[in-house]
């Protein structure tokens, strides 16, 4: 096999069916000037792969057109790329650009791979000026970055911690005493022997980077680290210090949709809201509760110790989320707790990319004198390993692997930890029941993924790399042979594809030569989509508890229902649209019946991932929908309907 053919066939497996960020141009008529844009938007993003001399229609087909003169337009992208008058920063290598030629026909192709932009080199932006130039990338195309989005890249661009700032007009009076004496007290009892302890409060403030002299101007003063460990609420909210601070830990625990949180601290004037008083009162409630085997242990002093891998995983994604945060951002620290999972966000983007954080060994912290202060209570890792050290905890559990996720506007980095089983004995009993002996024939990592989309519902290649050691390539071909061996089903073609387990056929001996019982399944049900051989969760077969469903509910699939799929359709067919619209869109789908994420994700056209964390899980707090299964949020038949009362308000 041609060199060309493996690279094609590498584009085929990573870049078509499985989900990477992929862009794809024409390339007729020399380059496209949105070539830049899509440039910018992947450097700025997480990377990503762009094709010129393919075009993808609305149905998500690829059509290979190939290019005229290749060497030409190769010789053309590295000649702009160093025009500084086209691109601020050129971050590609000659291997970076490919010329790849179609097997059989031989058309020629131009693979361009675009990696992020490390934190120093970003904004990459097009033309002189980054404030009118720079992009970034979200599941629906590129989008121009706003001015304060731009000024946010080039804050993390300096090598000096944002959290380092003297806040000019502020002093030892907006600090509060009992936090700093709290703290010398716990300092003490892990490190009694530490010469900072010598040190009165001004002098041991500034040993821990809360109190600076700028050499240059001569300025000293509280730091923004100083004030937000220790400060008063009322001087950190201060126009001129963090307008915008906010934290919030909320516990759901109640099966009652009606009941918003079980538990909540949040700065309401009963306690004196900063990082450090924060941070001493969510870890002692984060050490009992629904999934936690044994509370934290008490040492000779009276403090609270991580006792377990679980206790020492919350204990560092509680403080990931303090010091990574850019706490001039929107949103504030925001930690929720189900029965089932932990999810821990902050304001801010990633300052490494998601293979650095999964390897672990380097360290990018965006306040480092926050960082340093919680070291100095035994929490936070400075090696670069922390994210690593959660992953481990969580799989000596057997739980399923912690989900990182950032999205964009506002900038957000959110931390999923679930606490359920990777290999629950009831998934496993229901594979069994559904394949039969030849499961024995499958691989751990095989079962691993197929328990997956027993538990989850679906699979994707990005969901399995965040659970299994397996390079992405190998885990396409995995997926392949599973759906050749006919265990998987491949759905949503193109950049968004899922794999669910495939239905049984009605009375036969299917691909596990177990014969089926032939219920009331309809002889050709074997040939439909994977989610339409049984009835939906709002079908007539519904619980009791699911309401009655109106007549163009009854359709086996909902996503080829004609009305909902015109209801779908500017949403759909218009790539990029307003918020507000995919609101409303999503609540009129819903009005009156219960969708599955995989659903509302085939009739919009977009990943159940940013449905999921960019509309639906908003929409559910804020009441305006419903979920079937209140008490269980990440149930396998999970799905939503519009809220009556709110639909009028929302339109």
């Amino acid at each position: 096999m041609s060199i060309g053919t493996q690279q094609l066939d590498l584009f085929d497996d990573l870049s078509y069916y499985e989900g990477a960020d992929v862009e794809y141009k024409s390339g007729r008529g020399g380059l496209p000037s949105s070539l830049w844009e899509t440039y910018s938007a992947f450097a700025n993003t997480a990377g990503g792969t762009l094709w010129l001399g393919i075009s993808q229609g609305s149905d998500g087909q690829l059509r290979f057109q190939g290019l005229e003169n290749p060497e030409k337009l190769k010789g053309d992208i590295h000649n702009l790329l160093n025009n500084r008058e086209k691109v601020s920063r050129n971050l590609l290598t000659d291997v970076d650009v490919e010329i790849v030629r179609v097997p059989d026909d031989g058309r020629a192709l131009i693979r361009i791979r675009v990696p992020q932009a490390g934190r120093r080199e970003r904004p990459v932006y097009v033309g002189k000026d980054p404030f009118n130039g720079t992009y970034r990338r979200d599941y629906e195309g590129d989008y121009r970055c706003t001015e304060d989005e731009v000024r946010r890249m080039f804050a993390d661009q300096s090598e000096e911690p944002v959290d380092s700032r003297i806040l000019e007009g502020f002093g030892m009076e907006d600090i509060h005493p009992q936090s700093l004496a709290q703290f010398r007290n716990r300092f003490a009892s892990l490190d009694p022997s530490n010469p900072w302890l010598a040190e009165d409060d001004r002098g041991l403030l500034e040993k821990l980077g809360g109190w600076r002299r700028d050499r240059r101007s001569g300025k000293e003063g509280v730091t923004l680290a100083g004030l937000l460990m220790f400060g008063r609420e009322a001087a950190i909210r201060d126009p001129a210090a963090v307008p915008g601070f906010h934290l919030d830990y909320r516990e759901h625990f109640s099966d009652d949709p009606a009941i918003r949180w079980t538990d909540r601290l949040t700065p309401d004037g009963h306690w004196e809201a900063n990082l450090f008083q924060f941070y001493q009162r969510v870890i002692v409630k984060l050490g009992v509760g629904p999934g936690i085997k044994q509370p934290f242990q008490l040492d000779a002093e009276g403090y609270r110790r991580a006792t377990t891998s679980v206790h020492e995983a919350l204990q560092e994604a509680l403080v990931n989320a303090l010091i990574h945060a850019d706490h001039s951002g929107q949103g504030g620290i925001v930690i929720d707790r189900y029965f089932d999972h932990l999810e821990f966000s902050n304001p801010g983007t990633l300052l490494l990319s998601r293979e650095q954080l999964s390897t672990g060994g380097i360290s990018e912290c965006r306040n480092k004198s926050l960082q340093l202060m919680f070291q100095k209570l035994g929490a936070g890792d400075k090696a670069g390993s922390g994210l690593d050290r959660i992953r481990s905890s969580w799989s000596a559990q057997h739980w399923q692997s912690p989900r990182l996720l950032q999205t964009w506007r506002p900038d957000r980095v959110q931390l999923r930890l679930p606490m359920i089983s990777t290999l629950p004995e009831v998934a496993m009993e229901a594979l069994r029941e559904r394949f039969g002996s030849t499961l024995d024939g499958c691989s751990a990592d095989e079962i691993q993924a197929l328990v997956a989309a027993e538990v989850e519902g679906e699979v994707s290649n990005q969901r399995l790399q965040e659970m299994l050691s397996l390079h992405r390539v190998d885990i396409t071909r995995m997926l392949k042979d599973l759906v050749q061996k006919r265990f998987l089903t491949a759905a949503n073609k193109g950049r968004w594809t899922r794999y669910s387990l495939v239905e049984p056929e009605s009375g036969k001996v299917g691909a596990t030569g177990v014969p089926r019982d032939s219920g009331s399944m309809t002889p050709d049900s074997a040939s439909s989509p994977p989610d339409s051989g049984a009835s939906p969760p709002d079908s007539a077969s519904s619980p009791p508890d699911s309401g009655s469903s109106p007549p163009d509910s009854e359709h086996l699939d909902p996503a080829q229902d004609p009305k909902l799929l015109g209801i779908a359709g500017p949403v759909r067919r218009g790539g990029a649209a307003p918020r507000q619209v995919v609101l409303r869109t999503i609540l009129a789908l819903c009005e009156g019946r219960f969708l599955r994420l995989r659903d509302l994700s085939q009739l919009l056209n977009r990943r159940q991932e940013t449905l999921r964390d960019s509309y639906v899980r908003d929409m559910v707090r804020d009441g305006l929908l419903e979920q079937r299964f209140p008490g269980t949020p990440s149930h396998k038949d999970q799905a939503y309907r519009t809220k009556a009362e709110t639909l009028g308000d929302a339109r």
